[in-house]
């Protein structure tokens, strides 16, 4: 006979499903033989699977916590003790103090472990971003290249020579490239004792030669 169209028979399931009731039946035999009688005896199984599930809920939804770790470890020692327990190794007639006791503390200790699992709050440290990279020096547009006049002609014999054009004004420097040429001098000067000639300036600010010139005229 196979089974109906989309009921799958899940092998792990059933094992589950097996292991699950005959923990909570010796659950519930070790808590009858330490005299919890009635329905206090069916609720310790209760209690030790919901401290178990809440701890691996935890754990699957918050990654691995110490705390979390911790309550699933108690709760998993609860279970696999009273499979122990059940299996001949204790006398369930005549129970030793020492299980009475356990069992008498356990509704106490379950009730802390699913109230710090349920309310405690994994507070993690951000990491701490990367600082920007500095940047040594700051890339200024390129000025437009302006076309060269034509040499002026050499007058003849006797004639007089005609009035050179005046020489082009400086290149206008905007204050912000000033400013930061200022602290590349000033840590060239402390690292070398001298102060930064044109060459290197113009090397670290990445400028043409005629406004690093400028530049430098600015800054003595």
């Amino acid at each position: 006979m196979t089974a109906p169209h989309g009921l799958r028979v899940d092998a792990v399931l059933v094992q589950a499903v097996i292991a699950g009731a005959l923990s909570f039946a010796h659950l519930h035999d070790l808590a009858a033989a330490a005299g919890q009688d009635g329905w206090k005896a069916w609720a310790y199984p209760v209690s030790v699977d919901l401290l178990l599930v809440a701890a691996w809920r935890r754990l699957r939804s918050e990654g691995p916590s110490r705390l979390a770790w911790c309550w699933f470890l108690i709760a998993l020692f609860a279970s696999l003790g009273a499979n122990v327990a059940t299996a001949g190794f204790l006398d369930l007639a005549d129970p030793p103090a020492l299980l009475r006791l356990g069992i008498a503390g356990w509704p106490a200790l379950a009730f802390l472990g699913g109230t710090l699992l349920a309310h405690s709050a994994d507070h993690r440290v951000p990491d701490e971003p990367a600082p920007a990279p500095e940047t040594d020096s700051l890339a200024a547009p390129e000025p437009e290249t302006e076309p060269v006049p034509d040499p002026a002609p050499t007058p003849a014999p006797g004639e007089a020579a005609p009035a050179l054009p005046p020489a082009d004004p400086a290149p206008a420097v905007p204050a912000v490239l000033v400013d930061h040429a200022r602290k590349v001098a000033a840590d060239y000067r402390d690292r070398t004792g001298a102060p930064i000639d044109t060459d290197t300036l113009r090397a670290r600010l990445g400028v043409p030669p005629h406004l690093a010139d400028a530049i430098a005229a600015q800054l003595t």
